[in-house]
């Protein structure tokens, strides 16, 4: 019997990678899925990029590039199933099943919907029922746990409410998933001291090369009536924690250089080119055809997996004849 924890992931190609991404997101990645423990699927979300990107030759690039950085900060994808969203027709029709199941009021409260319509975005019917197919991203796996922060807990109350859905409808076939908040992560700052987040525009690039990560640490926000630049230490305080140094150490540092910015953003570009080099490296020795090679094998694997559920479902809801 199969003891092992189910659990997904995964990340939008909607964009390149920060080092808020891989702290954030891509660590906690890497390290669920070394643990012999759980049985990884992590997910390259193309559909749900659709939400925001629109320029076809980019969505090709980010995938690629999604798929390196993975393999980059130290997945092996012969471990997990690493696959693509739109590789797998089940996802979409799981989620049409689920939108035939849940009330416009009800997806009119999801948090990330009403956040990125202030911001700015397009209020598309993708955006709005995108908790739905999240959903249904989770439940065709039997997912146990999936990793979110705290401020994502509302994606798997979306979740599970669908389940409560489907299951009073058809019977219990779908099984509740458990968010696993990953603890010791928190939020990375940003070149200004908000989270770093692409749509602020206040991100240090993850691969990006010594002069870019310098050009951005340099933009760093200071505040001239302090000594010590409280955006730069908090960044670099992350990076620290990186590379197993204790704290008292940068303490020491900041108060050493007191009121000497330029040192600082030096030293913490240097710490992050310590961290990122290596990944940087590796990244750059993955071809696309190999990322075509990973994806076409984890699409068989998501498939079968995906398969067996959704030919329940049909049975179940009255699809299959």
């Amino acid at each position: 019997m199969n003891m092992k924890k189910r659990v997904l992931t995964g990340l939008q190609p909607s964009g390149v990678l920060h080092i808020g991404n891989y702290f954030g997101s891509l660590k906690p990645m890497v390290d669920l899925a070394s643990d012999s423990k759980n049985e990884t699927f992590l997910m390259v979300a193309d559909y749900h990029a659709l939400t925001s990107l629109r320029d076809p030759k980019l969505l090709r690039e980010y995938t690629y590039g999604i798929v390196k950085d993975y393999i980059a900060a130290g997945i092996n994808p012969k471990e997990v199933v690493l696959f693509r969203q739109s590789d797998n027709p089940f996802h979409n029709e799981l989620g049409w099943i689920l939108n035939c199941l849940v009330t416009v009021p009800f997806l009119m409260q999801a948090h990330s919907y009403k956040d990125k319509v202030a911001k700015g975005l397009e209020a598309n019917a993708g955006l709005f029922t995108y908790p739905m197919l999240m959903a249904a991203d989770i439940l065709l796996y039997d997912i146990d746990l999936v990793p979110v922060g705290e401020d994502q807990k509302q994606h798997l109350e979306y979740t599970r409410e669908a389940v409560s859905k489907f299951n009073k409808a058809y019977g219990k076939l779908l099984k509740e998933p458990k968010e696993l908040i990953v603890q010791g992560v928190g939020v990375v700052p940003g070149t200004d001291g908000q989270k770093m987040s692409k749509s602020y525009q206040n991100t240090i690039p993850l691969f990006g090369t010594k002069d870019e990560i310098k050009k951005a640490v340099m933009s760093i926000v200071t505040d001239s009536s302090g000594d010590r630049p409280e955006n730069v230490y908090n960044i670099h305080k992350v990076i620290y924690r990186a590379l197993g140094k204790n704290l008292t150490e940068l303490d020491a540092l900041y108060r050493e250089h007191s009121g000497k910015y330029k040192i600082l953003k030096d030293t913490l570009v240097e710490d992050i080119e310590t961290v990122v080099a290596p990944m940087r490296k590796k990244r750059a020795g993955i071809s696309d055809s190999e990322v075509l090679e990973i994806l076409k094998e984890g699409a068989v694997k998501a498939q079968v997996v995906a398969g067996i559920k959704m030919k329940a479902i049909r049975k179940a809801i009255g699809i299959a004849l």
